[in-house]
């Protein structure tokens, strides 16, 4: 089955899910969000699929714990479709997108494993 990965190139955990992929020959594509921004209705089915924006966001990241205090309470979907556009390295990555609408989020060898049945 084939992946699209979203991330960033310069992040570590990216970079080890590409090497998995490649290693266990996982057709997949990548997709810096930062160079392609992905449109609100993404979003939202992203949103959906992981169980909510807090589920989406990395409130643990440095971009995160260094936001204004106004901006890490969005009031409603708009606002967090704009925090997203205007910080997309906020979202949990890497987030994989299987060629049948399955969304995951992270990176772990036993998660992969059992995400594209190898092992």
């Amino acid at each position: 089955m084939a992946a699209t990965l979203y991330g960033l190139r310069t992040c570590d955990t990216c970079k080890k899910a590409l090497n998995w992929l490649k290693r266990f020959d996982v057709p997949h594509a990548f997709v810096d969000y930062r160079e392609q921004p992905q449109p609100p209705e993404t979003l939202l089915a992203w949103r959906d699929a992981v169980g909510g924006w807090d589920a989406l966001v990395n409130k643990s990241s440095t971009t995160w714990r260094q936001l204004p205090a106004h901006r890490k309470a969005p009031g409603s979907d708009a606002e967090w479709k704009l925090l997203l556009r205007e910080y997309p390295q906020l979202v949990r990555r890497p987030l994989v997108v299987l060629d049948d609408g399955t969304i995951a989020q992270g990176f772990s060898d036993n998660g992969f494993k059992k995400l594209f049945g190898v092992g």
